[in-house]
C-alpha cells in the first residue's frame, strides 16, 4: 500500500491532547491520527447507510417527515 505524507495544522491545545493520548497508548501521533480518521470515515459511512435506508423505507411506504415524527412522538408517549 502506498503511503503519502500530509501536513496538517492543529490548534496547540488539540495537539497536546493528541500527544497525551498517543503517549498513554504507547503509539505515535501519526498512528493515533490515522485511526481517528479511519473511525470517522467508518462512522460517516454507517450513518449514511442508515439515512439511505430510512429514506428508502419512507419512500417505499409513502411516509412524510411529519409521519415519521408523529410516530416517534407516539412511541415516546407510550414509554
Amino acid at each position: 500500500m502506498a503511503v503519502s505524507t500530509v501536513n496538517i495544522s492543529f490548534q496547540e491545545d488539540l495537539l497536546e491532547q493528541i500527544d497525551k493520548i498517543a503517549k498513554m497508548e504507547s503509539r505515535s501521533r501519526s498512528e493515533l491520527i490515522r485511526e481517528a480518521a479511519r473511525m470517522y470515515i467508518e462512522r460517516k459511512q454507517r450513518w449514511q447507510s442508515i439515512f439511505s435506508y430510512g429514506e428508502s423505507a419512507a419512500s417505499k411506504n409513502k411516509l412524510s417527515e411529519k409521519d415519521v415524527m408523529d410516530e416517534i412522538k407516539s412511541v415516546r408517549k407510550r414509554k
